[in-house]
């Protein structure tokens, strides 16, 4: 089946570079080698049609219309032996670790500004820091992070480096179970030789880590539940899923009421009393006597119940200063000086355009860059200069040259590659993983997590609403690989 698969000049999760398979993918490899070609097809299409009988999809928007698509799928998973997860799994709980803690910091006291790691304005002129609304305000656990979702790529010599930070309502997770449901159902002969880490008691896990949350002043036993705005949201699959898991409410802004302070939900007998939201609501639209007036997703005097401690909010207001493209370039800075570590996990590295040096640098070398706008996220407003045309190019340089503050440069990395099994064919693609972090009292991390794939050959963007699909990302047990 593999005779004619080539991955030239990039790192291949499945084989070496003289052709040979990894130790950790040669059974799942021989396995493979037993199927016909029509077998493999017939499987993938009963794998697609799964997704869509289950209701598996997202909501792609093009000039304000909303398309649902399921989310394509490759049945060749992503295989990690034990040891290469437990860097990653001590890597993740560190950055979380560290991020928390810079939020707890900049909210409150302020050291790392004052002791001057991080330059005062980035965090003072960020659009998503809301210190005049959360500035000092005692949250339970001091946890800002309840949910991570950290964006892992691997470069040509095979070592994974972070890419993005996702804190305010990192989404994917339903798709690890689902695509975890899928192969267990059409491909179950993969699964009788590999001993690999399961799913299941991770969401109950998840739901312990959101009833930790108690807030100061709570009903006798804390009522939780999942904050969505509404099924036209892209991500509605996965508000259904998680609340259905954790067995919590699925509320819209309409069904919730905020009554001298406390948040209370309307039920067919009468209002009853939230003690923790998990939100799926963005910090501007979340209550429009504190944010953006017009929205309609939100419940009025929310921010108030927060102050006063009567309900907790998970994600935390205002967490968007963490996770912005341009402080991404300080965490390593934030695990030195808060947990006096070095990090496990790097970071690609990053130019400022706000830097005139860097900026006058990366300028001359657009054509060999990625750049990125700070605030965007998707794949949108990005520049991947070897794939530019000049006029693209020159447009990019424009912008920059408008608003140095918005944009950062990288380089480009030769992202990993793994096969992919498309209309009947054998294919390398570019591969990255989002980590799922859950915190409350304990720290757990998904094993695995969600696996993106750049279905388009050639193609170097894996989200979803730009073409990309899902695999299956499987963690071996000791023993294996």
């Amino acid at each position: 089946m593999f005779k004619t698969y080539q991955s030239p000049k990039f790192y291949d999760e499945m084989m070496e570079q003289d052709g040979s398979v990894r130790d950790h993918y040669r059974e799942f490899h021989n396995m493979i080698n037993q199927f016909s070609s029509e077998e493999l097809r017939e499987k993938h299409e009963t794998a697609q049609l799964s997704f869509l009988r289950q209701g598996i999809t997202f909501t792609v928007y093009n000039d304000n219309i909303g398309t649902e698509r399921t989310m394509p799928f490759d049945f060749i998973p992503i295989i990690m032996p034990p040891a290469t997860w437990d860097t990653i799994e001590k890597g993740m709980i560190q950055r979380a670790e560290a991020l928390n803690l810079f939020l707890e910091d900049i909210y409150n006291e302020q050291h790392i500004l004052n002791d001057g790691v991080i330059p005062r304005e980035l965090v003072e002129q960020n659009p998503n820091y809301f210190r005049d609304q959360v500035g000092g305000v005692k949250i339970p656990l001091n946890n800002h992070i309840f949910l991570a979702g950290i964006d892992l790529i691997k470069d040509q010599e095979g070592t994974y480096r972070v890419l993005e930070d996702n804190l305010r309502n990192p989404s994917g997770m339903s798709y690890v179970y689902q695509n975890r449901y899928v192969m267990r159902q059409v491909y179950p002969e993969f699964f009788n030789r590999h001993s690999i880490h399961s799913l299941e008691e991770q969401l109950s896990n998840m739901q312990e880590a959101v009833l930790s949350h108690v807030p100061k002043h709570c009903s006798k036993k804390a009522r939780a539940v999942l904050l969505t705005p509404g099924m036209f949201n892209s991500a509605y699959y996965d508000h259904v899923f998680l609340a259905q898991q954790m067995g919590i409410e699925l509320v819209e802004g309409r069904d919730l009421k905020v009554r001298n302070g406390i948040v209370y939900m309307k039920t067919i007998r009468g209002l009853q009393r939230v003690d923790i939201i998990y939100r799926r609501i963005d910090d501007d639209y979340l209550d429009p006597k504190a944010f953006k007036p017009d929205s309609a997703l939100g419940v009025e005097g929310l921010l108030e119940a927060y102050r006063k401690g009567n309900v907790a909010i998970l994600n935390g207001i205002g967490n968007g200063v963490a996770d912005d493209k341009a402080m991404y370039a300080y965490v390593p800075e934030m695990i030195r000086y808060y947990l006096d570590e070095e990090p496990i996990i790097p970071n690609v590295d990053t130019y400022f355009m706000r830097n005139e040096e860097q900026r006058n640098w990366a300028l001359e070398r657009l054509d060999e860059l990625v750049v990125k706008n700070v605030g965007a996220s998707g794949g949108y407003d990005m520049l991947i200069g070897p794939h530019a045309s000049e006029h693209e190019i020159a447009a990019f340089k424009s912008k920059i040259l408008e608003d140095p503050n918005q944009y950062i440069a990288q380089p480009t990395i030769q992202l990993s590659r793994a096969p992919v099994f498309q209309d009947g064919d054998f294919y390398p693609c570019h591969v990255d993983l989002r980590v799922f972090v859950m915190r409350g009292e304990k720290t757990n991390v998904l094993p695995g997590g969600l696996s993106r794939v750049a279905l388009k050959k050639g193609s170097l963007v894996v989200n979803s609403s730009q073409g990309g699909g899902g695999k299956d990302t499987w963690v071996l047990k000791g023993g294996e690989g």
